[in-house]
């Protein structure tokens, strides 16, 4: 059994990413984070005339994720001792993985087993961005890459009734099982749901809105990203309107959210791709007289508000 005291981080690092070129499991023990609440990683503990480096329990987990583990329940084996497991993640069980085309995030995908809304890296940044734009003064809402709803499903909950029945929304998918669920889901008479092509919003008739909501959708490689995103400021979203877009920045594997977009030809997180997208999208929208706030880590929430000019 490996046992950590004074060990750096860069130990335990290089020890579990060896370790587990070998084995599917890592197990170690380490000093009990709840002995030194309050402490940040690294501060130096004594107990019983060992010295120890400490580390919380979001240090540990942050590990695991790092090394593409997940980390199952600690073990308390003394006092000031916990056992802690990581299991390897199967990273072939993703939706990333997936060749199909329409179907790759329909219903029998692996992608129809994700609820981003039960997530909480997810789940608070696209509330704030709700509450950032009024979601509840908007009386149109088009939602692009809308899958089965779970969306609008959030407004549902966090809105009245009443308010919630006042709100006109418009989904649009390219997906035909997923379409199919939300229209079952959502039979209140107040949405609408298109399986179509993003590209060809025109052939739709749409009309303007007051927000438009599109999260994991518009990076796309079958989309022509700018010019998409040109048009849905110019053509599709009313004078006052307002945007939530949301961009990934995490892999879906093993049934864990991953931190950290997933860029071609590298084999680790590389941001380029992600940054330059937003910082184009924020650009323009502040070009437009837009107020432009950027949220969220796992996904980046930009949140575009038009600006009151007297």
């Amino acid at each position: 059994m490996k046992t950590f005291t004074s060990e750096t981080m860069h130990d335990i690092l290089s020890w579990g990413q060896t370790a587990l070129q070998e084995s599917d499991n890592l197990t170690f023990e380490i000093l009990n984070p709840d002995i030194g609440r309050g402490h940040y990683a690294g501060e130096t503990i004594t107990v019983a005339g060992t010295s120890y480096l400490y580390r919380s329990y979001k240090a540990l987990s942050d590990l695991g994720e790092l090394l593409f583990c997940r980390m199952l329940t600690p073990k308390v084996i003394s006092e000031h001792i916990v056992q802690i497991t990581y299991e390897k993640l199967d990273l072939s069980d993703s939706f990333h993985a997936s060749e199909a085309k329409e179907e790759k995030y329909g219903t029998a995908s692996r992608f129809a087993a994700i609820h981003k809304n039960e997530e909480p890296a997810f789940l608070s940044a696209y509330l704030r961005a709700l509450r950032s734009v009024k979601v509840g003064e908007k009386k149109r809402i088009l939602n692009l890459g809308i899958n089965t709803g779970d969306e609008f499903d959030l407004i549902r909950q966090i809105l009245p009734h009443e308010e919630y029945m006042n709100l006109s929304l418009v989904g649009i998918d390219h997906s035909p099982s997923a379409i199919t669920v939300a229209r079952e889901r959502f039979d209140e008479g107040n949405a609408i749901f298109y399986v179509h092509d993003i590209n060809d919003l025109a052939s739709l008739d749409l009309g303007r809105f007051d927000l438009i909501i599109t999260i994991g959708t518009l990076q796309s490689s079958t989309l022509e990203f700018k010019s998409l995103f040109a048009s849905l400021v110019q053509e599709y979203l009313n004078k006052e309107g307002a945007m939530i877009l949301g961009f990934p920045n995490c892999r879906w594997m093993g049934g864990e959210m991953i931190y950290g977009a997933k860029a071609p030809n590298y084999p680790y997180s590389e941001m380029s791709i992600l940054i330059k997208d937003i910082y184009y999208c924020k650009k323009y929208l502040q070009q437009k007289k837009f107020r432009a706030t950027l949220t969220g880590k796992d996904y980046i929430f930009l949140t575009g508000t038009k600006i009151n000019i007297s």
